[in-house]
């Protein structure tokens, strides 16, 4: 199994309302279906297709990120006709296809829509590191040459 690409179908970020107090994100990757991808070129794996739906809903309600787009996976012939008849029965995929699939999704979408949000004005969706200096600590260069005076000795 190979993840070949993602191709993003549809981008929609909208800010509703102002910014106060504490904002919750929820973020959610769906996915739609799962079909046979034309790939255009003579291969022995054969394309999968699999149509998701990102989002990131704020509450209160002050806006929402919405993208929608299609992961192609390469896979054997054998296994990607069980993996479509999998889906067509359960609307599950394989414990090992789903994580890179998700995987996949996640990591191009969520720097999409980290994007998005600045562009808007509305808060991040994803955490961001924060750095949290206590007075008790001192600067790191400060640290740095107590370690090399102590490391000469």
């Amino acid at each position: 199994m190979v993840i070949a690409g993602i191709n993003l179908t549809k981008i929609n970020v909208e800010r509703t309302g102002q910014i106060k107090g504490k904002i919750d994100v929820n973020s959610k990757v769906v996915i739609n279906k799962v079909t046979n991808a034309e790939i255009g070129i003579a291969l022995k794996d054969r394309g999968i297709q699999v149509s998701f739906t990102f989002s990131s809903i704020y509450s209160p309600q002050v806006g929402k990120i919405e993208i929608e787009g299609n992961v192609l996976v390469l896979e054997s012939e054998e296994n990607a006709k069980k993996i479509i008849e999998t889906w067509e029965k359960t609307k599950k995929l394989p414990p090992v296809l789903m994580q890179h699939v998700y995987a996949s999704i996640l990591r191009k979408c969520n720097i999409k829509a980290l994007t998005m949000s600045e562009d808007v004005g509305l808060p991040s969706p994803i955490r961001l590191p924060q750095v949290k200096i206590t007075k008790t600590q001192k600067p790191a260069s400060v640290q740095q040459k107590k370690e090399t005076k102590l490391q000469k000795k």
